[in-house]
């Protein structure tokens, strides 16, 4: 099937990562439709808002209405909705389980009975949990620490579950974003230290020994794409590892010096997040031939770009940037 004809159900598809995928999908052919609830902003995708293959549609994932409506039509779909991050999470637990766990039978459910042949899911290695293993393999035991990682984990038992003849299912388990984006996250690790390093000119690190496998946007959403073209039988079930450079996070925050500038001072302080863990991709570049080729560096250089031409207007004050404290203002139930 040529990607004219399949039409790709993006739920969060005007997040972080949606906001890079989205063009992305409709530059290789496909028909695109967003579900989304838009809380960081309607013009998100104004980019590519008047593509003739991009229907945008605003609601709610838990709403069976809107769910139906959404996935009316549609071959594909690539879920990255989701409460994301742990602080998030923990604001309002019931509403983080109800959007990331109990919204996800009747999502697969309905992809199933509206005839979609591919579905893949965005869970995360944060399931994991605390690793002494050099290198984190996908045959591992998950142990995650948090709601948000657990939840994470139980829904790719979801989805296994639901696999069935002619219903495709592939779980990727990204590393921590990183990089610019027009919805742009400065709550995870790359992209706030560099907001501080060049903003403030100083990073605080806490603890800093620990390790975060990163993968820069522009990687993870060329694998996304990529996914809807893989053979079905290579990927149906499968489960993979999707990072590029494990560093400690006092190494990232020497990378980020190395960009902004010599001037930026590191401060290290104490943490009681001791999450840590070195995955491998070697499993997605054996069997895919997916490899990343964007660093923690390119990252930082796009960011500081992104500042310099104005970009990122108050970057330091507008809650847009920061997951909790976007929900903190919403309110969100």
């Amino acid at each position: 099937m040529n990607a004219s004809d399949r039409t790709v159900l993006v739920t969060g598809g005007s997040g972080y990562v949606g906001a890079i995928l989205v063009p992305k999908l409709l530059d290789a052919g496909y028909n695109v439709r967003v579900l989304d609830l838009y809380l960081f902003g309607e013009n998100v995708l104004s980019g590519c808002q008047d593509h003739p293959n991009l229907t945008q549609i605003k609601g709610d994932l838990r709403n069976p209405t809107v769910l139906n409506q959404s996935l009316e039509g549609c071959t594909d779909v690539i879920h990255l909705a989701c409460v994301s991050n742990d602080p998030s999470f923990d604001l309002d637990p019931g509403l983080g389980k109800s959007i990331n766990y109990e919204a996800f039978f009747p999502l697969v459910r309905l992809s199933k009975q509206h005839g979609v042949s591919r579905f893949i899911y965005a869970s995360s290695s944060s399931v994991y949990g605390v690793k002494e293993d050099p290198n984190v393999m996908e045959d591992l035991p998950l142990e995650p620490l948090t709601d948000y990682s657990k939840y994470k984990a139980l829904c790719e038992d979801v989805l296994e579950a639901e696999r069935t003849l002619g219903f495709t299912a592939l779980t990727l388990r990204p590393a921590t974003v990183c990089g610019y984006s027009p919805r742009l996250r400065l709550d995870l690790t790359v992209n706030i230290l560099t907001a501080h390093a060049y903003h403030k000119g100083e990073i605080t690190v806490f603890g800093g020994a620990q390790r975060r496998p990163n993968i820069h946007i522009e990687d993870v959403t060329d694998l996304y794409v990529n996914s809807l073209s893989y053979d079905a039988a290579r990927i149906d079930g499968k489960v993979y590892n999707a990072g590029h450079q494990n560093h400690r996070v006092s190494e990232i925050a020497e990378i980020v010096k190395g960009v902004v500038g010599e001037h930026v001072t590191i401060t290290t302080t104490e943490t009681d997040d001791h999450r840590s863990y070195h995955i491998s991709s070697d499993k997605i570049k054996n069997e895919l031939g997916f490899e990343p080729s964007h660093t923690i560096e390119d990252a930082v250089k796009d960011l500081v770009a992104a500042f310099n031409e104005g970009r990122v207007p108050n970057a330091q004050g507008d809650a847009r940037y920061s997951n909790i404290r976007t929900m903190q203002a919403l309110k969100l139930k």
